[in-house]
């Protein structure tokens, strides 16, 4: 598994929710509590969004927008537009605060309907939480536009088409489509030329730097030394050394118990394991050690970290 599929499993992406709004302008709405990632994009039509008070960004038609401020948005049909509702907690709401009935959809997953002139955009939300979910979020502003393009086109299409099926297994359906365009718009943003990805990111690109990279993902456990990676990775141990630490920032095994520690403290956070059972799950087969790591690395003991939450 490479390294940033390991990071969108880990860090449960598979819990999205797609809808469809096919909307007449003028419309307009205010998601005041954003779940950590959105992707927004536009089939039909252009669209304006917002965060915050800050200045309005255009959508053309197919443009992709990738959402992690957690402050809420507005998406409308132009910048003057004011809200015609506010969607917080899932329900919908009136500018005013009066709450507002829920209607049925005419077609599943899908608000408003289709006629001449109407915007038509796709959303789709992810509650992704934790470390690992940080590392990943970490790739991307709090608002990130990519253009629209052919490869993301021909998905968006088919996503917005399974949106509005119901039919066994379709929430499956909709959770992989999802994840091609976020991938396929993550990629792209991250090869913009005005955008500087992390340092680990950009080192996936060589082929020995990311073996190396994909193993220490694949098998955070195992008893990793430079000298054994640099084998993995096809070069002697000096020179693996020297050109991770250039590519990735940093050398092999302090990213390596990084790595370790972002996985020990989203294991701390969600199970009731024992700290010894998850210092062995992250390669340390003595817990003192590991909670020595853990606390120059989080700033607080393994069961201190755990009673924060």
């Amino acid at each position: 598994m490479d390294v940033l599929t390991d990071l969108l499993h880990r860090a449960h992406a598979q819990n999205a929710l797609v809808r469809r709004l096919i909307q007449r302008p003028p419309w307009g709405m205010t998601y005041a509590d954003a779940p950590p990632l959105t992707v927004a994009a536009t089939l039909g039509g252009h669209a304006s969004i917002r965060l915050g008070d800050s200045a309005p960004t255009r959508l053309a038609a197919g443009d992709i927008a990738l959402i992690t401020d957690p402050g809420g948005y507005t998406i409308s049909d132009a910048p003057a537009t004011a809200p015609q509702f506010v969607i917080r907690d899932g329900r919908k709401y009136l500018p005013t605060g009066a709450p507002v009935d829920p209607r049925p959809m005419a077609v599943p997953r899908t608000y408003g309907a289709d006629v001449p002139g109407a915007t038509i955009m796709l959303r789709g939300a992810y509650e992704l939480h934790g470390d690992v979910a940080a590392r990943l979020l970490g790739l991307l502003p709090p608002l990130a536009v990519v253009p629209a393009g052919p490869r993301t086109r021909a998905a968006l299409d088919l996503l917005s088409a399974e949106a509005a099926r119901d039919e066994p297994g379709q929430d499956a359906v909709l959770a992989r489509l999802l994840d091609l365009i976020f991938v396929i718009a993550l990629r792209a943003w991250c090869t913009r030329p005005e955008v500087t990805p992390p340092a680990w990111y950009r080192a996936l690109t060589d082929p020995a730097i990311g073996e190396a990279l994909r193993l220490m993902h694949e098998e955070p456990a195992h008893r990793w030394t430079v000298a054994s990676l640099a084998a993995k990775a096809g070069m002697s141990r000096a020179a693996f050394a020297q050109r991770f630490a250039t590519l990735a920032g940093q050398p092999p095994l302090g990213y390596l118990t990084d790595w370790r520690m972002t996985l020990a403290a989203d294991l701390l956070r969600d199970t009731r394991q024992t700290v010894a059972a998850v210092a062995r799950q992250v390669g340390y087969q003595d817990p003192f050690a590991f909670s020595v790591a853990f606390k120059r690395a989080r700033g607080r003991t393994p069961s201190a970290w755990r009673g924060s939450f």
